[in-house]
């Protein structure tokens, strides 16, 4: 079996990512944190080192491409994926984790507060009822809802231009077919994640205001 260091150094090629050898370093730094406080809390049912590096890590940065604008939300971030692998892949722009779950931030912020994230910050709140002092370039969800309920919850947040993107497994064709009014779907990208079953990326649009 090969070490995670190696999983993840070949993962980043494959994904065609550039990381220093720090921010790699920050991502295992990431696992083994999530790991130590798995322990107390139920913060992710995979224990496999080899399985988390491409389920968790890799999982998270194949969305990295694909962000636009400098300012990205991560709503129901859970245990900070994809926020803490995007935020140390992109330190250039900010990055927030929005869920209502309080032990899963306080391990949130705990990990942001031992990596050095300084592009990264939490939210306790439920998105519905947030609102934000600015909207975001980029809203992205993981393992929060269904496409319908996603954008119904979180379109309010997305900047004029901006995006919602949508990290699903297999091709969503009902989810997309019943998505609300004012929003349309630009793409549907499959992603090649090293390790993980099929992975697609829905990028949705909210409908501008014409006339």
């Amino acid at each position: 079996m090969k070490p995670p260091a190696q999983t993840l150094a070949e993962g980043c090629e494959s994904l065609g990512l550039e990381l220093t050898a720090d921010q790699q370093d920050r991502l295992l730094r990431y696992l083994a944190l999530l790991y130590k406080w798995n322990r107390v809390y139920n913060l992710t049912a995979i224990r496999d080192e080899t399985r988390s590096v491409s389920h968790h890590l890799l999982d998270s940065l194949a969305v990295v491409p694909h962000l636009r604008g400098q300012r990205v939300l991560d709503v129901g971030t859970g245990a900070g994926l994809p926020g803490i692998p995007i935020a140390i892949a992109r330190p250039d722009i900010s990055v927030v984790m929005l869920d209502s779950n309080h032990k899963k931030l306080a391990f949130v912020t705990q990990a942001i507060g031992e990596l050095g994230l300084a592009n990264a910050s939490v939210e306790r709140t439920r998105v519905e009822q947030w609102e934000s002092a600015g909207q975001f370039d980029t809203v992205i969800s993981r393992a929060f809802a269904e496409l319908p309920d996603f954008l119904r919850l979180a379109g309010h947040l997305v900047a004029p231009g901006g995006c919602l993107l949508a990290m699903k497994g297999l091709h969503p064709h009902e989810e997309i077919a019943a998505m609300p009014q004012g929003f349309s779907c630009e793409r549907v990208l499959a992603l090649n994640v090293p390790g993980v079953e099929p992975r697609h990326l829905v990028v949705v649009r909210a409908a501008t205001e014409t006339g």
